[in-house]
């Protein structure tokens, strides 16, 4: 399309110009874009020689290079057949058998490895179970701690009710002791002895016993021809333990 409106604008100028041989000027025209096409395709011929050169060459040095690795190659391997080699004037069993034996120490160095490496592993795995079997151990103990903790907390504040029981019962007349009320109240006394002692809390025996300082708490001293020296006279106060544990100390009198 440009080719076209160049020629027509050629031919208007042509026109302009007057005399001038309009054949004569585009046959000009054409030689020199002739001139110039040929001009390109020969530099365009050029760079494409270039080109093809350039690669001809480094295909010649990788080749060269892959040549000299195979020339390494075969000569590592020509070298470790010529150490495998029996070594001359040597006995070809005798260097048999020393290959042998460093080919075996070399496998028995490798298993003992191994063998370490296992070691070390189970000794790590023994370690972590004996590790986890003390905190499930120490965790049992701190959960029972803790529950019998709790448990003692609601059994001391359950002996009062117990001691007031006993009290009230014991001011009840000989002749009412057949009332229904007095009655229902000595059934409920039992009844929560029943299930204290059903939970392991039992009374501590103190009248007549050797004074303890772990079970019995003295708040006074008395002469008593009944009983020996160091022995409790008096129960003032029942004391309670649970489990063997003391919930509370017996409050006694003991003889002088």
């Amino acid at each position: 399309m440009r080719y076209t409106e160049m020629k027509m604008v050629r031919k208007k100028y042509y026109k302009a110009q007057g005399g001038i041989n309009m054949a004569e000027q585009e046959q000009r025209v054409e030689e020199t874009e002739n001139t110039k096409s040929s001009e390109v395709s020969e530099e365009t011929r050029e760079t494409k020689a270039q080109s093809d050169a350039a690669s001809e060459e480094g295909g010649t040095e990788e080749t060269a290079g892959e040549e000299e690795v195979n020339t390494e190659d075969a000569d590592g391997e020509d070298t470790e057949e010529n150490e495998e080699e029996t070594p001359e004037g040597e006995d070809p069993k005798t260097w048999a058998e020393k290959r042998a034996a460093k080919k075996q120490a070399k496998q028995d160095k490798k298993t003992q490895g191994y063998r370490e490496q296992i070691e070390h592993l189970e000794d790590r795995v023994k370690r972590q179970l004996a590790e986890f079997e003390n905190f499930r151990n120490r965790t049992e103990k701190e959960k029972q701690s803790m529950f019998e903790t709790g448990a003692k907390s609601v059994i001391e504040k359950m002996l009062p009710i117990v001691d007031n029981f006993e009290r009230g019962l014991a001011t009840v007349p000989e002749d009412r002791k057949e009332d229904p009320f007095v009655d229902g109240m000595s059934r409920i006394y039992k009844q929560l002895l029943k299930e204290l002692e059903n939970i392991d809390v039992k009374p501590i025996e103190a009248v007549g016993k050797e004074f303890d300082p772990t079970l019995h708490n003295a708040v006074m001293q008395v002469e008593s021809e009944e009983f020996e020296s160091g022995m409790v006279a008096q129960e003032l106060q029942k004391g309670y333990t649970y489990r063997g544990s003391v919930v509370r100390h017996s409050m006694v009198s003991v003889v002088v």
